[in-house]
């Protein structure tokens, strides 16, 4: 009897301790399907900024090369025309003080002297200890030797690039910097484990909505530029069937024209 009850315990005990591993074994389980799907949400997650960061990039560079273009085209067609122009606006007005100079019988001098515009040279700046020691921190983390392929080793050259600029001027300021955006970037966290990989993914995106942050502010400044805004013109003049860029090159060599009859009508008076 007393064996019966034993052998009774001893079996409930096992099964308790087959039900408490099993239970573990499904948290354990849950728990990494659980992981596994957030790192996937955040591929999927840092996959879209990336295709976004390409298409505004694409667009930057777009809006920007336009813009050369209208601007190499209006330099070639205008811009020399307007030179010339301010040439012979400048001659006549030689030509008239000339002329004034000669009828003044008398004048006062200026008495004081041209300003100066040359700015004085700034003091020169010395490395402190201190610019020494951050300039050694941010070397030790940032060194190109450091990296794990090339997209990394690009990075990381580009900041020592950055960094030796900020010690040959001594600036403390920027070295401060480059160290606190390195330790927030993705390349910083170490480690091959789930949550160093979500942590890099996380930075990545963040990393990636500035970019995007910073593109979206350079789209705007190219688009509100004076150069865009008349090349806007100039596009919507043409879709209606008129060259704003001929009719300015006709007035202005009409303007040409016409300071060029009236500077060589002063020459006798020169």
């Amino acid at each position: 009897m007393m064996t019966r009850r034993c052998r009774s315990a001893s079996m409930a005990r096992d099964l308790r301790s087959g039900i408490l591993r099993y239970h573990g074994d499904v948290t354990t389980l849950v728990r990494l399907d659980k992981q596994d799907d957030d790192l996937e949400a955040l591929r999927s997650q840092l996959a879209e900024r990336e295709a976004m960061l390409e298409e505004h990039s694409a667009e930057v560079a777009r809006v920007k090369s336009a813009l050369d273009a209208f601007r190499i085209k209006y330099r070639q067609e205008v811009g020399l025309l307007h030179e010339q122009l301010d040439k012979l606006e400048l001659a006549i007005a030689e030509a008239e003080l000339d002329e004034l100079s000669k009828r003044v019988k008398s004048g006062v001098e200026g008495s004081s002297e041209p300003p100066d515009s040359a700015r004085p040279e700034p003091a020169p700046r010395y490395t402190s200890d201190a610019v020494r020691r951050l300039f050694r921190d941010v070397a030790k983390a940032v060194h190109p030797d450091l990296a794990r392929d090339e997209w990394a080793r690009n990075r990381r050259h580009t900041l020592m690039i950055e960094a030796n600029r900020a010690y040959a001027l001594g600036d403390e300021e920027q070295l401060r910097l480059i160290l606190q955006a390195w330790e927030r970037s993705p390349e910083a966290v170490q480690g091959s484990h789930p949550e160093a990989t979500r942590l890099r993914l996380l930075r990545r995106i963040a990393q990636i909505e500035e970019q995007l942050e910073l593109l979206a502010g350079d789209l705007a400044a190219l688009k509100d530029s004076p150069s865009w805004k008349l090349k806007a013109m100039v596009d919507e003049a043409a879709a209606k069937g008129k060259d704003l860029v001929r009719e300015m090159v006709a007035r202005l060599k009409r303007d040409i024209l016409v300071a060029t009859n009236r500077l060589d009508a002063m020459q006798p008076l020169r």
